[in-house]
């Protein structure tokens, strides 16, 4: 078969102090059984952990590697950098601290170029969590869990089909030129928040199980907390600009941080019996951990894992500020 019968794809990297996983995200990306040609442009944001000079090196030593300056050190205007910069027709997503499967990337062209005539214009899989401290392996372990992030599937799995949005994903460049690319107004849930476009516009989003992405977890409460907090606010920055977006699995984690705060005041303040529903939320985490838990360590600590979660999450999405994507434009042009 001939060069033709393998369209040229375009990786695309976001990478902002990302020193201790970068090396074995591009090894990942560059080590793929794809036959056609593969290029992996880096779009490198002002680090401070030797980030960017390792991208200069790695580019120096690697044909394949275009590395190009974000100044802003944002997520989607690096995304757009990126896209902007490339020359083939697909774009395959992935972060400095991730890592696709040697057959990542000829799985995913064979799907999309399949599913192609029915309108797909995005595929995406599994965002397989996986830690190499206990920390982090047991963050894995929640983020895998139902309890821990809800049903999503490509957190938890589940059968091939559309979907409303996926981890990363691999597109046809077309269908991202033709909606202006990522919202460089959006610091976090850019992802969402473009496949949603993609579908506004007559695309459909795929998921396959098949497809599958090593994630690394943050490595300690201070950061997993930070990065729920973010993931909230966010969101409910999408809620408001795409009105209709919400689901039950979003709200649920507003809700128990609303019930669990009145609970703790009331029950301070009036009667022991408010306790109830803090006490309950507690024992469901408990005993999740318990059932999530492979070891006893684990059980221990994916309680205050999971809370911390939820409560991020939800405790950003109720105070996100309205102004928070008129913040987001200022830095983009900023």
């Amino acid at each position: 078969m001939n060069s033709v019968t393998y369209p040229g794809v375009s990786v695309i990297m976001p990478v902002l102090n990302e020193f201790n996983h970068l090396q074995a995200a591009v090894r990942a990306a560059l080590a793929q059984d794809y036959p056609g040609e593969i290029e992996l442009i880096v779009a490198v944001g002002p680090s401070k952990d030797g980030t960017e000079e390792l991208v200069h090196q790695i580019a120096l030593a690697e044909r394949r590697v275009k590395s190009i300056v974000n100044p802003s050190g944002r997520t989607a205007t690096a995304l757009n950098l990126a896209v902007d910069n490339s020359h083939f027709d697909y774009i395959v997503r992935i972060d400095g601290h991730s890592e696709i499967e040697p057959s990542y990337i000829s799985r995913a062209v064979a799907i999309l170029r399949e599913r192609e005539r029915d309108g797909v214009v995005n595929v995406g899989g599994l965002m397989a969590a996986e830690g190499t401290t206990f920390f982090e392996r047991t963050v894995a372990r929640a983020m895998r869990s139902p309890l821990g992030v809800g049903s999503s599937r490509f957190h938890v799995g589940g059968e091939a089909g559309e979907s409303d949005t996926v981890y990363l994903g691999v597109f046809k460049k077309s269908a991202l030129v033709a909606i202006g690319g990522f919202d460089q107004r959006f610091t976090r849930a850019q992802d969402w928040e473009l496949n949603h476009r993609l579908r506004l516009n007559g695309g459909k989003v795929w998921f396959d199980p098949t497809l599958k992405v090593t994630y690394r977890p943050r490595s300690n409460f201070r950061s997993l907390a930070k990065q729920y907090f973010e993931y909230g606010r966010w969101r409910r920055v999408v809620s408001r600009q795409h009105l209709g977006t919400v689901n039950f699995r979003y709200l649920a984690a507003p809700f128990a941080v609303a019930v669990n705060s009145l609970s703790l005041v009331l029950g301070l303040t009036n009667s022991f019996v408010f306790f109830a529903p803090v006490a309950l939320y507690l024992a469901l985490m408990i005993l999740g951990g318990m059932v999530i838990g492979k070891s006893w360590g684990e059980r221990f600590l994916l309680p205050m894992v999971m809370a911390t979660m939820h409560h991020s999450w939800g405790f950003g999405f109720l105070t996100s500020p309205k102004r928070l994507l008129l913040q987001g434009r200022m830095k983009s042009n900023g």
